[in-house]
C-alpha cells in the first residue's frame, strides 16, 4: 500500500489530487492547517488527516512524528500555496508596489514551507522503497516562459508570486541532485478555478490534479528534477 501525504489538502487542487489517489489505491494524509477542516474533508474523502501548517515548525515535525508512528510515508505532495500579491478583482501587485514584506509572507509558505515539510519528511521518504515528491509549482515560475511575449505568463506583472515558484524549481533541482533515490518533480497544474485565483482560472480542478496525480504515481523508474505540465516538460 502506498501511503501519500498532500499538504493544502483540504480544497482545490489538493483535495481533488487527494479524491483520485484514494480511487488509485493510496493511503492519503490530508495536511490541514485547521484541524477540524481536516477532519470533515478526510471524511468526505475516506482519508486520514494530520494537523500540518507548513509555515510552523513545530506543525510540521509533529505531522512527520504522527506518520511515522502510523508506519510511514511513500509519496509527498508538496501542494499548499498562496499568491498574497493578487488583488479582489484579479489584478497582481505589480513591481511598484511589491514590498519586501509581501514577498516574505509568500516564500514563507510557498518555498519556505516546501523546505520545511522537506526536511521533515526526508527521513520517512529514504526508508520508502518507491519515494516520490511532487512539488506543485506554475508556469510563472519559468524564466522563459515570462520573458517570452508569445505567451500568456508575459503578461503577468506580479513579483513575488513567479519568484516563488521559481525558487520551487531551483529547489526540486537541486534536492533531486542530492537525493538520487527519490523521484523529485515540480509540476505545473494549469490555470485552474481554486481559492488562489479567485476561481479566475481556465479550467476545473479535475483538470488541474492530472499531472500531479499522474507524478504521484511515476514510481522509482520515473523521472527526476524534470518540470513538466500535462503536455510535457516546461522551459525553466
Amino acid at each position: 500500500m502506498t501511503t501519500t501525504l498532500i499538504t493544502g489538502a483540504t480544497k482545490g487542487l489538493g483535495y481533488e489530487t487527494a479524491r483520485r489517489l484514494v480511487a488509485a489505491g493510496h493511503t492519503v494524509y490530508l495536511g490541514a492547517r485547521d484541524a477540524a477542516r481536516g477532519q470533515r474533508a478526510a471524511e468526505e474523502l475516506g482519508t486520514r488527516t494530520v494537523q500540518l501548517d507548513v509555515t510552523d515548525e513545530a506543525s510540521v515535525l509533529a505531522a512527520a512524528k504522527t506518520v511515522e508512528a502510523d508506519g510511514g510515508l511513500d509519496v509527498l505532495v508538496n501542494n499548499a500555496g498562496i499568491a498574497v500579491e493578487l488583488k479582489s478583482d484579479g489584478e497582481s501587485v505589480g513591481a511598484v508596489e511589491t514590498t519586501a514584506d509581501l514577498m516574505r509572507e509568500t516564500f514563507e509558505t510557498n518555498v519556505f514551507g516546501v523546505v520545511r515539510v522537506l526536511h521533515a519528511f526526508l527521513p520517512l521518504l529514504q526508508r520508502s522503497s518507491a519515494p516520490v515528491v511532487v512539488n506543485v509549482s506554475s508556469a510563472l515560475g519559468s524564466l522563459g516562459r515570462v520573458t517570452d511575449p508569445a505567451t500568456h505568463q508575459y503578461a503577468y506583472r506580479g513579483v513575488a508570486y513567479p519568484a516563488s515558484k521559481a525558487a520551487v524549481n531551483m529547489v526540486t533541482v537541486q534536492y533531486a541532485k542530492a537525493f538520487p533515490g527519490i523521484r523529485i518533480n515540480a509540476v505545473e497544474p494549469g490555470y485552474t478555478r481554486t481559492d488562489i485565483n479567485g476561481r479566475r482560472g481556465g479550467q476545473p480542478v479535475e483538470q488541474g490534479a492530472e499531472i500531479i496525480v499522474r507524478m504521484a504515481q511515476i514510481g522509482t523508474d520515473g523521472p527526476t528534477g524534470t518540470y513538466t505540465d500535462i503536455d510535457g516538460p516546461l522551459a525553466w
